[in-house]
């Protein structure tokens, strides 16, 4: 698969959890912990599409802090994406123990609309690749 597909196929994943959390961005019923870990998700595939449009590779990794280097590693500004560092520790940590009652729950509707920006961003790197 040449290097648009790999990309596509990443984002077309990335959406499906992006789509989950649409759903479930109000909804008591669903933990933090989970919408965390969709958030996770959506941010690293979309990261590693990023990568692969950028011509570069990544090991197997689920580690959003090391994707955002490898992007800045090939001269990409990354910047504006360093906040979602933060749900690296829903991908491991969080995904088999219960968040503390003292920490301090997500702010779903801006987690959302950080993790959309970014797939939007590179839906948009995507596209021009493609043409």
């Amino acid at each position: 698969m040449n290097v648009s597909g790999e990309a596509s196929v990443l984002l077309a994943m990335a959406g499906k959890d992006i789509d989950l959390l649409r759903f479930i961005v109000s909804s008591n019923l669903i933990a933090d912990e989970i919408f965390g870990f969709h958030a996770q998700q959506a941010v690293e595939k979309s990261l590693k599409a990023w990568v692969y449009l950028a011509g570069s590779t990544f090991d197997r990794i689920h580690d959003v802090r090391r994707l955002l280097i490898a992007l800045q590693d090939v001269g990409l500004d990354v910047e504006q994406y360093k906040e979602l560092i933060a749900l690296n520790s829903f991908a491991v940590q969080f995904r088999y123990e219960a968040m503390e009652e003292e920490e301090v729950p997500l702010d779903r509707t801006d987690v959302l609309c950080k993790v959309e920006a970014l797939y939007s961003h590179v839906q948009s790197l995507l596209a021009k690749a493609d043409s």
